[in-house]
């Protein structure tokens, strides 16, 4: 079932102010000839990118010289990665389970089952600054009928106990927070209406809101979204069926970032965290933006 929607659309004085968002140079393709791309998370440490190739059960990592090499050949069907300040490897394997690598890509499961059942297949992650993760749980690659029945998004306290912290959604997929740490952001795939809670504590979440109507496609309607990330002013990057659409705090668009091939996920990096990575897939792209993002 799912959740009636507390309120409308976020919205304040700041929609006239926004100013639009447009990549600062070209939309380049890095490599293409992958299966399906997924799960962008820039390293600093050494200044590389680590992306996945989910039906090869491949994880890939882009080296400062362009060279890409395998860090596992078995992932177990990672989609998102997320690599916090603290330089954990966090990952979301659609095979049921939220894990940590190490250097050697050895994986150690943070969590793999709620109220006794499996996940249906983590897709992708969040970290609070109280040493928590938050997680969505949809039906991409999930056992039939699903193990957890509904899907919905999920946290792991950092003394290690998981909770559901949402009703169920329409196939909850990219999440994020904003620079503050007081709104969490989930992307559904099974509809147009994009989700912001007020965070009122580690795990604590307030009723839904509508953070923005995605646009839709030429002659389509109701189609969702992918992946997530934010800038340092807040701003929240939407992997859709048109390309990479961008949404000012208040929830207006303030831009639309066009690939050739339709984006999966999205993160930044680079030395100066201005470098937008896009997984769209086959293929791995990459454009320089004007505005940092977060990290």
């Amino acid at each position: 079932m799912l959740l009636a929607l507390a309120s409308v659309t976020v919205a304040t004085a700041q929609d006239d102010a926004a100013e639009e968002v447009k990549p600062t140079g070209k939309v380049e393709l890095v490599q293409d000839g992958f299966a399906f791309t997924e799960g962008p998370a820039w390293e600093p440490k050494s200044k590389s990118l680590l992306f996945t190739d989910i039906p090869n059960t491949a994880i890939h990592r882009l080296a400062p010289d362009g060279s890409i090499t395998l860090f596992t050949g078995d992932s177990k069907h990672t989609n998102g990665i997320l690599i916090p300040a603290d330089g954990r490897i966090l990952a979301c394997q659609m095979d049921g389970q939220v894990v940590r690598y190490d250097d050697d890509a050895n994986a150690t499961v943070l969590a793999s089952q709620y109220n006794g059942k499996r996940f249906n297949a983590p897709n992708d992650l969040t970290v609070d600054d109280d040493g928590g993760i938050y997680f969505t749980d949809p039906l991409f690659r999930a056992p039939t009928p699903l193990p957890q029945t509904v899907q919905a998004v999920y946290y792991i306290a950092a003394d290690d106990t998981v909770s559901r912290v949402t009703e169920g959604l329409a196939a909850p997929n990219g999440i994020g927070m904003s620079p503050d740490r007081k709104r969490l952001y989930v992307c559904p795939s099974g509809q147009a209406e994009m989700l912001v809670y007020d965070v009122t504590g580690p795990g604590k979440l307030s009723a839904p809101k509508t953070f923005c109507t995605l646009q839709q496609p030429e002659g389509k309607s109701g189609t969702g979204a992918d992946g997530i990330a934010l800038d340092v002013n807040g701003n929240v990057y939407i992997t859709t069926h048109i390309g990479v659409q961008i949404y000012s705090p208040a929830g207006k668009q303030i831009g639309v970032v066009a690939f050739p091939e339709q984006p999966a996920n999205v993160c930044f990096g680079g030395d100066d965290w201005k470098t937008m990575f896009v997984t769209a897939r086959t293929g791995l792209y990459r454009v320089t933006m004007p505005i940092p993002g977060m990290h």
